[in-house]
């Protein structure tokens, strides 16, 4: 056991639940192409408990991810849960196969799949409850009206969305209070700046997701990680951290010397010279 321990500053969700802004995401705890269960399921198992352990408070997951399996893991390796730790979990996907992804925003499907992320996490109510993605086939208000039903019905606590735009982020919100916002946001692609600078004007939690790919600032950042003696993902994950006060990134792994690497990023202090090296 080390004496490392997140040290990353808190954020409180919805203005009510406090959490550490470094928080934990559960896709890589299962099979190949997030399919299946992982190769060694108490692997798995041991890298949720490390995760509690060094003071990660916020655990993201889906019901698309394996199907069913990671949240399955999260409760045989946590139940019953310490206090204070947010699991936040997804519906809204369909996996027909390995690798592959199918959007449902049905409010059928949407009014089915909160009740087994419920029995599956054994919880009695799930903090933060996401839709995965706008489903095209769908009107979005309508994705979004089904979980604000649950919400009503006391199934989630708080509403949050995946993979959307300002526009549809602005019509969730005429809907119910949203939560959070996850979009995939990187040193390398910050596609959705103008949603992150939207959450930050209204204090909505943004999670970003595949945090630490660094695409042509390869070269930059392995610079600012040696004057850090810090690896380039620690930096990525560092730069998210000090880029909006809004930001939960999550970053995953099925290695614990990996969860460790990635929790001391919240160590790491970016100067102004080094943000400044690392804008886009």
């Amino acid at each position: 056991m080390t004496d490392l321990h997140n040290q990353s500053e808190t954020f409180l969700l919805a203005g009510e639940l406090e959490v550490h802004r470094l928080g934990f995401g559960a896709m890589r705890i299962t099979g190949e192409g997030v399919w299946g269960p992982p190769a060694d399921r108490e692997d798995a198992r041991l890298v949720l408990r490390r995760a509690v352990d060094l003071g990660i408070d916020l655990i993201d997951t889906a019901d698309s991810y394996g199907p069913n399996v990671s949240e399955e893991l999260i409760a045989e390796a946590l139940y019953p849960y310490p206090e204070g730790l947010v699991i936040a979990t997804k519906g809204g996907q369909l996996r027909p196969g390995p690798g592959k992804w199918e959007p449902d925003g049905s409010p059928e499907h949407l009014r089915e799949v909160p009740e087994g992320s419920l029995k599956r996490l054994r919880l009695e109510r799930i903090d933060l409850y996401q839709l995965h993605r706008p489903d095209p086939k769908v009107p979005f208000d309508e994705s979004v009206g089904a979980l604000a039903e649950w919400q009503r019905e006391g199934v989630i606590r708080f509403v949050g969305l995946s993979n959307v735009s300002v526009e549809q982020l602005e019509t969730a919100r005429g809907i119910t209070r949203i939560a959070s916002v996850q979009n995939r946001y990187n040193l390398a692609d910050r596609g959705s700046q103008q949603v992150v600078d939207r959450c930050e004007e209204l204090g909505i939690a943004f999670i970003p997701w595949k945090p630490i790919n660094t695409g042509k600032l390869d070269g930059v950042v392995e610079g600012v990680a040696a004057r850090h003696k810090a690896t380039a993902a620690q930096v990525a994950l560092a730069w998210l951290l000090h880029s909006s006060p809004v930001h939960l990134p999550i970053p995953g792994t099925s290695s614990v010397a990996h969860l460790e690497e990635n929790v001391a990023a919240g160590v790491i202090q970016l100067d102004e010279d080094d943000m400044v090296k690392l804008a886009d």
